[in-house]
C-alpha cells in the first residue's frame, strides 16, 4: 500500500506495511526511506552557508519550497537538517531532483 503524502513530502510514494501486535491489532508503519547517494542528483549551482541561515529559507529561495529542504539534505549527504546550516561557509550543492539528468555541458 502506498501513502497518501502530499507531492512536496520525502515520504511521498513510500510504501507501508503491517505487523500485528502482542494483542492482535494491526499496527500500520511507513517502510524505510533510504537516503539516496549525492551523486543520483545533478548539480545546478553551489550556495556558500551565511551566519543565521535556515535550511528552509534556503530552500524556498532556490527550490521555490521551504517545505523542500529534504532535498538539500538528500543531494549533500546529511540526515538532520541543521547540518545543512551548522558550518558558515559550507558549500551546498542545489540540484535537480533525484535521478533526473542535467544537461551535459549546457
Amino acid at each position: 500500500m502506498t501513502t497518501n503524502f502530499p507531492p512536496n513530502s520525502r515520504y511521498h510514494g513510500i510504501e507501508t506495511s503491517e505487523t500485528a501486535a502482542p494483542d492482535g491489532r494491526k499496527i500500520v508503519y511507513l517502510r524505510r526511506r533510504f537516503v539516496p547517494s549525492p551523486r543520483r542528483f545533478a548539480l545546478l549551482q553551489e550556495h556558500t552557508v551565511a551566519e543565521g541561515e535556515r535550511p528552509d529559507l534556503i530552500a524556498a529561495a532556490y527550490l521555490g519550497d521551504p517545505e523542500q529542504f529534504w532535498r538539500l539534505c538528500d543531494a549533500n549527504g546529511v540526515m538532520r537538517p541543521e547540518e545543512l546550516t551548522e558550518e558558515v561557509g559550507r558549500r551546498l550543492r542545489i540540484t535537480l531532483p533525484e535521478g533526473i539528468p542535467g544537461l551535459p555541458d549546457a
